[in-house]
C-alpha cells in the first residue's frame, strides 16, 4: 500500500504499520479540528455559550440560618413548630454550590389528630459553575408524568411553578404541595407534606397552600438579598 500523500511511509509492513499510520492521520485531524475550533472561538465568542454556563447570582447570597432568614410566617399562622421536634437547619459552601435548608415539624394550632400535622422543608441554593434552569424544567416535567398538578406562577423570580397532589386510597391521604423558584443561578423550594383521614380533619386546601407558600417563598427570596 502506498504511504498517504504529504507522509511517509511507516516502516514495517502489515497491520502493524496501518495501525501507526491511522494513529498519525488520527493525530493530524485532531489538530486540525482544534485549530478549527480555537478560529471559530475566537472569530464568534459567543459560540462556546450554551444552557449549561452559568448564570449571575443577582445578589443572593447564604445565611447561616435559614430557618430565620427563610421564615415561612404564612404557614405559621396556621400551624406552629411542633414542642417535640426543634427545626434544623444547615448551611454549606462550596466553589461552584453554595446551599441551606430549614427542616419543621408543625402541628395545627389548637388540632389534636393526625390530620393537624405537617412537615415543612425549604432550601435555597446558588449554583455558581452551572445553569439550574434545565434541570429545573425538567423536574416541573417529572412531576406533571407523576400525575402531580403544576401550575406556573408569574411575578416571582425568572420563572416560578407550583406543585400539588392529594394522593391517597380508601380514606386514607398523603398531601403534598411544593413551590419552585428560580432567579438566576439562585434556586429555592418549600415542600410542604401532611396526611389526613376521611371525617377525621383535612389540611389546607389547594389553593390555601400555594397562596401560602408563595407568599413565604417571596419573602424568603427577598431576605436572601437583604
Amino acid at each position: 500500500m502506498a504511504p498517504a500523500p504529504g507522509l511517509p511511509a511507516a516502516p514495517g509492513t502489515g497491520r502493524s504499520g496501518n495501525l501507526r499510520r491511522n494513529a498519525v492521520w488520527a493525530f493530524v485531524g485532531a489538530v486540525i479540528v482544534s485549530v478549527g475550533w480555537t478560529a471559530a472561538v475566537m472569530a464568534v465568542p459567543g459560540l462556546v455559550s450554551s444552557d449549561s454556563s452559568p448564570r449571575g447570582l443577582h445578589g443572593y447570597h447564604l445565611s447561616d440560618d435559614f430557618c430565620t432568614t427563610g421564615k415561612p410566617s404564612r404557614i405559621l399562622q396556621t400551624y406552629s413548630v411542633s414542642d417535640t421536634s426543634a427545626p434544623t437547619h444547615h448551611t454549606d459552601r462550596h466553589p461552584a454550590l453554595d446551599s441551606m435548608n430549614c427542616s419543621m415539624s408543625l402541628k395545627r394550632t389548637g388540632g389534636n389528630n393526625d390530620s393537624e400535622y405537617a412537615n415543612l422543608y425549604l432550601r435555597a441554593d446558588l449554583h455558581k459553575a452551572v445553569n439550574p434552569a434545565p434541570e429545573l424544567e425538567a423536574n416541573k416535567e417529572l412531576y406533571r408524568a407523576r400525575g402531580y398538578q403544576v401550575t406556573d406562577i408569574t411575578g416571582l423570580g425568572e420563572e416560578a411553578y407550583f406543585l400539588y397532589k392529594d394522593d391517597g386510597s380508601d380514606k386514607y391521604h398523603s398531601v403534598y404541595a411544593e413551590l419552585d423558584i428560580r432567579d438566576g443561578g439562585m434556586t429555592y423550594y418549600i415542600n410542604y407534606t401532611a396526611s389526613y383521614t376521611e371525617g377525621k380533619g383535612k389540611p389546607p386546601s389547594k389553593e390555601e397552600l400555594r397562596s401560602a407558600l408563595q407568599s413565604d417563598g417571596q419573602d424568603a427570596v427577598r431576605a436572601m438579598k437583604k
